[in-house]
């Protein structure tokens, strides 16, 4: 099989088609992401139980669920994602919850600035990208650790 040469997939949840579309233009303008959008914070999740992902922006204040019960979710599901909440309001004790709750990777207000989000955007998929590396890294450590001890095993074997 070659190389994975599969574009990331970005979530963007918003009540706001406006919002969405935005962004979603942005996105496919700027970048080579997969971007899927959703104004329903249910359709998103069931999306996400579904598919894999590989980033999250969400909208703070939404009818169905808020931002942060939508974000746990996501987190309960793909918990190494980051996630980022975007909200119209500068509330720092809500800020500060999301960030305490969800393990929230990024707070960002409303009206964002494109590059800055860009920026916040790449440095999340790197960090998830480091995220995965990591733990191929323990798992193949674990893995000569196991086969190291099974060798120990034989050798007292062989000497008893």
């Amino acid at each position: 099989m070659s190389g994975k040469t599969e574009k990331e997939t970005i979530i963007i949840v918003d009540d706001e088609d406006i919002v969405l579309s935005s962004l979603s233009s942005f996105l496919n303008l700027e970048t080579d992401y997969q971007v899927e959008t959703f104004t329903s914070a249910k359709e998103a999740i069931d999306f996400i139980s579904h598919n894999e992902i590989d980033l999250v922006i969400s909208d703070y204040l939404m009818p169905e669920m808020d931002g942060i019960s939508f974000l746990s979710k996501v987190r309960d599901i793909c918990p190494e994602v980051p996630r980022i909440i975007l909200t119209g309001y500068a509330d720092k004790e809500n800020a500060i919850k999301a960030i305490n709750e969800v393990g929230l990777f990024q707070y960002i207000e409303k009206p964002w600035d494109n590059d800055d989000l860009l920026i916040i955007i790449r440095n999340g998929l790197e960090r998830l990208k480091l995220i995965k590396k990591l733990k191929m890294k323990i798992s193949e450590i674990n893995e000569a650790y196991s086969e190291l001890q099974n060798i120990q095993q034989e050798i007292v074997k062989a000497f008893v």
